[in-house]
């Protein structure tokens, strides 16, 4: 198997008794968290940023992924970070923010931060590649991204991900985002819904749906009006990382 990419590596910062579990996106990679991660590691929290698998290596590998696999890499950073924390809060982006909604439902944590995470599928045409996916991917395996949709040029040049989407993987996603609509109202955790009215992926409409239908009733919202879909990453990085921050230190009952 390739080695996994320069800068793309998952990452431990070894702190206090609560614990960040921060979670890359659908062909992302640990390197789009790694900033935030510094910051909170700054604030005297633990904090670690796994791998989802199949990523950050080859983009053949995705091929192979199922959603159930990616699950599995955060239950393994759940279960790693609770050898060091009292509290855990899984931080997720994009789909990243979807395993979020499954871990928030299905552990115990101490609340949970979801940025930029669809509620419905970004494209219509997945219900339909979900169901001949698995037929199609055996001759179409990829499909190249579009434009991106950044703030912050600069960063978007040292940008790490795999260049186009998996077919199949993308069908994955669709199952995925089903999981977590079912999973939204067992919720109970304080949640914290990060969103760029900007986001080329995610309408604004798809956080609106995630607040309504989450279970708990301590739930709040941070609009980003210059951001694109990787907050973590873009122009407004500086406000995400500052109202994280406050989150993890109001829900693990720290102050300072």
């Amino acid at each position: 198997m390739k080695r996994i990419m320069s800068g793309a590596e998952p990452f431990f910062f070894p702190g206090n008794r609560t614990g960040c579990l921060l979670i890359h996106g659908f062909t992302g990679t640990p390197f789009e968290m790694r900033e935030l991660g510094q910051y909170l590691a700054k604030q005297g929290f633990s904090v670690l940023a796994p791998r989802l698998f199949a990523h950050a290596t080859s983009q053949e590998v995705l091929h192979r992924a199922r959603w159930r696999d990616w699950m599995a890499s955060v239950v393994d950073g759940y279960d790693l970070l609770r050898g060091t924390s009292d509290r855990i809060i899984p931080i997720g982006l994009s789909m990243g923010g979807i395993l979020t909604i499954l871990a928030a439902a299905r552990f115990e944590v101490s609340g949970a931060v979801l940025m930029s995470t669809p509620y419905n599928p970004p494209d219509p045409r997945m219900r339909l590649l979900h169901a001949v996916a698995p037929l199609l991917s055996l001759f179409w395996r990829f499909n190249p991204k579009g434009p991106g949709d950044w703030h912050d040029k600069q960063a978007e040049a040292s940008h790490l991900e795999y260049p186009q989407h998996s077919v199949r993987g993308a069908a994955e996603l669709y199952d995925l985002l089903l999981e977590a609509q079912r999973a939204l109202p067992q919720i109970r955790c304080p949640v914290l819904i990060v969103q760029s009215r900007q986001d080329g992926s995610v309408p604004w409409q798809d956080a609106e749906l995630i607040h309504d239908r989450v279970g708990s009733s301590d739930k709040q919202m941070l609009c980003l009006d210059d951001s694109g879909h990787v907050v973590t990453r873009d122009a407004e990085r500086a406000r995400v990382f500052k109202a994280t921050a406050a989150f993890v230190r109001r829900v693990s009952g720290r102050r300072t």
